[in-house]
């Protein structure tokens, strides 16, 4: 099961809004300025022990060889980074209509994670999962792993066929 996770306001936090991660240490702490919330780093892991392919999609012109790097500090490892470019290349391509900035269904990611009500309207209405993560609140990592093993159980009675 693919979970993927915005950067803004979700993994990327204001520290003087949430309690963070210790930030690289110099001078990496100057070329990375973000800053990251709290228990993001022990959740991505524990995703990732547990099978989870973990994707980061944002809207964001970061480059994906600046995530990576950033990431590595707190070793990190995503599986695959969709950024603003790689969206516009593979999703946009040849549409003539605009379209949302995230598609997740695009991609097979079974579980979006974002603070953005917009995205979690696109997900009602062109059926992709999204969880919303955006004010403080200290269970959020525990919160969003409950709801990842719920959606991967359905998604694996689908595939045996046993009824939801």
């Amino acid at each position: 099961m693919r979970i993927s996770f915005d950067l803004d306001e979700v993994l990327f936090v204001d520290p003087r809004s949430f309690d963070i991660e210790d930030p690289p240490s110099f001078p990496f702490d100057r070329i990375y300025r973000e800053r990251l919330r709290k228990g993001t780093v022990d959740l991505i892991h524990t995703l990732q022990q547990e099978g989870f392919e973990v994707w980061v999609y944002t809207s964001s012109f970061r480059s994906a060889a600046y995530i990576r790097g950033l990431f590595r500090h707190y070793g990190v490892r995503f599986d695959q980074i969709v950024n603003a470019q790689r969206h516009l290349k593979e999703v946009q391509k040849g549409h003539p209509a605009r379209l949302p900035q995230k598609m997740p269904q695009f991609y097979r990611i079974s579980l979006h994670v974002d603070d953005e009500q917009v995205i979690h309207d696109y997900g009602r209405s062109m059926g992709f999962r999204t969880f919303n993560v955006c004010e403080p609140d200290e269970n959020w990592a525990r919160k969003l792993l409950a709801k990842a093993r719920e959606i991967r159980a359905i998604e694996e009675k689908i595939r045996s066929g046993a009824p939801k």
